[in-house]
């Protein structure tokens, strides 16, 4: 990567940039991220490629990505760790580990493959609004 190396901050989400429901869970983020430990980059844009294929990760993926401390989270689990981060009472969503991960995966899986007909498409990535657009990884000038 140029400049910065991504996996220096605190979470990268990498999701899917036309998804309706992406978008919404992005936009949630940012509302409540008050101490900015969130950083967020498009699965299809060209920062979001290199960072999956550095993570040896396929660039076709279908779901959001997680980046803690080089390690990627994917699916249910990206999301159950995504709340232990958020302020409130939304840590308390990750005991969904307790949940055999397949079976959370199963739930995951379906809501992904219906979030299009669902909750919108996107004919492309809407750009973020300027007072975040320093969190978007792939909004930044290289």
């Amino acid at each position: 990567m140029e400049s910065n190396d991504p996996l220096e901050y605190e979470a990268i989400v990498l999701y899917d940039g036309v998804c309706g429901l992406c978008n919404g869970v992005v936009q949630f983020l940012l509302k409540r991220d008050r101490k900015m430990k969130f950083r967020f980059a498009a699965l299809e844009s060209e920062y979001g490629q290199k960072l999956l294929q550095r993570l040896e990760l396929p660039a076709d993926l279908s779901s959001f990505v997680l980046v803690e401390s080089g390690r990627a989270y994917l699916k249910s689990t990206a999301a159950m760790r995504l709340c232990r981060k958020l302020p409130g009472l939304w840590p308390l969503l990750s005991v969904g580990h307790l949940v055999p991960r397949p079976m959370r995966d199963g739930v995951y899986d379906l809501v992904a493959r219906n979030r299009y007909r669902w909750f919108g498409k996107h004919d492309a990535c809407p750009l973020p609004r300027p007072e975040w657009r320093e969190r978007f990884l792939d909004q930044q000038r290289r």
